[in-house]
Order: C-alpha cells, then sequence, then structure tokens
C-alpha cells in the first residue's frame, strides 16, 4: 500500500510539474502601444503560427505597424505591412507576407478575452481557413450570462441542422422526398411541408453520428466572466493569450474610428520578444 501511495504521489508530481513546464517554455512577446503594453505568451499547441510569428516579431516585421480595424467590443486588429507610414484615411487590411498558414484549431484555445489569434480570408475563397502570414487579432468581445450562451448554442445546432437537412435533400438517394417538398412548396401547403421538415429533422437527429454543439465548462466560466467571442471559435486560429496588459485592450477598442473602422488617430506597435 505504501508502495501505491508513493508512485501515486510520483506520478501526481510529475504530471503537475510536465504542466508547469510546458507553460514555463511558453514564448513570450510584448507589444507595445501608445495606451500601454501588452504581455502575450504563444501557445505550444499552435507550432506553425508561433514559430511564424516570432520570426516576424524577430526581424521587426510588426515595428510601426497600426491597429488598423478595432471595433469595441468585438476585437483590435494589426498586422498588415501596408499600414506602416499609411495616410490617413487609407483603407488598410489587404496586406501581408506573401503567404499563408495552415489552419491549427485546438478546442481548448478560445476567444476568450486577450485571445491572440490570426485573422484570414472568408471561407468562400478560403474553404481551408488558412491564416494570414500576418495580420492577427486580439480579443476584447464581452462578458455573456449563461442564459445567452444558451441561446447561442440553440442557435448554432439550428445552423447545424438546416445545413444538414440541405445535404440530405441534395442526396440523390433522397430525390423523392425532395420532389414531395417540392411539390407541397409549390402549392403552399406549408402545413404537411413543415411536417416533411420535421421528419427530416428527426432523422437526422436520430443518425448515430449526429452532435449537437455544446459548449464545454471550460468555454461556459471563460465566456460568463472575463468574455470573448464564442461565435469565433472552430473558424479562426487562436494562438496566444494577453496574460498583462488587458486594460490596453480596452483603451485601444475605445478609440474613435472611421467610416473602415480605422482609429481617427493612429494606434502604432511596436513588439519585443522577451522570453
Amino acid at each position: 500500500m505504501k508502495h501505491t501511495i508513493l508512485l501515486l504521489l510520483f506520478g501526481l508530481l510529475l504530471s503537475s510539474t510536465t504542466f508547469g513546464q510546458e507553460k514555463a517554455d511558453r514564448s513570450k512577446v510584448k507589444l507595445s502601444t501608445p495606451y500601454g503594453d501588452m504581455i502575450i505568451e504563444l501557445f505550444n499547441k499552435t507550432p506553425k503560427h508561433r514559430d511564424n510569428f516570432l520570426k516576424l516579431v524577430k526581424n521587426g516585421f510588426y515595428d510601426s505597424l497600426l491597429f488598423h480595424r478595432v471595433i469595441e467590443g468585438f476585437m483590435i486588429q494589426g498586422g498588415d505591412p501596408d499600414s506602416r507610414n499609411a495616410e490617413q484615411g487609407k483603407r488598410l487590411g489587404n496586406g501581408g507576407p506573401g503567404y499563408q498558414i495552415p489552419a491549427e484549431f485546438d478546442t481548448t484555445l478560445i476567444h476568450k478575452k486577450g485571445a491572440l489569434a490570426a485573422a484570414r480570408e472568408g471561407d468562400r475563397v478560403n474553404p481551408e481557413k488558412k491564416s494570414s502570414g500576418s495580420q492577427f487579432y486580439i480579443v476584447q468581445g464581452k462578458v455573456l450570462p449563461l442564459q445567452v450562451l444558451n441561446q447561442m448554442e440553440n442557435k448554432f445546432n439550428q445552423r447545424k441542422i438546416n445545413r444538414l437537412i440541405n445535404e440530405y435533400l441534395q442526396n440523390p438517394d433522397n430525390k423523392e422526398r425532395k420532389v414531395i417538398m417540392d411539390s407541397l412548396q409549390k402549392a403552399q401547403k406549408y402545413e404537411e411541408l413543415n411536417d416533411q421538415y420535421r421528419e427530416v429533422e428527426q432523422i437526422i437527429t436520430a443518425a448515430p453520428d449526429y452532435e449537437p454543439f455544446k459548449f464545454s465548462s471550460r468555454q461556459e466560466e471563460a465566456y460568463s466572466t472575463v468574455g470573448g467571442t464564442p461565435h469565433l471559435d472552430g473558424a479562426y486560429t487562436v494562438f496566444g493569450q494577453v496574460v498583462e496588459g488587458l486594460n490596453v485592450i480596452d483603451s485601444i477598442a475605445a478609440q474613435p474610428t472611421d467610416k473602415f473602422d480605422r482609429p481617427v488617430e493612429n494606434v502604432t506597435m511596436e513588439m519585443e520578444l522577451i522570453k
């Protein structure tokens, strides 16, 4: 029994040490702005984004660039090389280093306040959700009560079901049902049409591989306390977190902006590797 307890304690100690070591080994960057400094930890779970960001920081790529897109209650965005010395009022946001980075999604890395994430082109032209080589955003977001998060879950699930219904009806194996539903639509027999939709929905949700969307306990705690932008999870790569200077995000986000969401007074940045 004594040996068992000792082994258990050793295992717990090793696990704790490993976790602490992983956290201690995270690279840190200081991002300086006219409103103060932020210290950002980069995640080892997203090595491609981490290494690319460190390379750009070391090469001075970000120095003198602007936070060119700022939306209060949402996020602050920068990293466009065209923003360096850009004339006032110029629309920015299309510049980059000439390459993209493959998405690195991890369900444990979420868009809570202070999250550092990669900007990217939209799904229509970028279905693989590849990240911009240099543009990033830092989440401000909002605190969301659990009731609101539950409403978001219902909304996400309904969107998912609608998408799956559409895929079901496009399947040649279900052509007969689609013909029936199209005829009901044409005849404006909406009650019977709704019955058909409900039947298809039941088929979809009863399938063994169907999983309804549900926020994790980690997400619920983060978004209901510090806040964030949960609707971006799984769509954009989160690769770091502001661990000091969250108030700087609020100061930048509060700046007046023009019709392109660019701050009227330039908000510049300087970055340096501090670990």
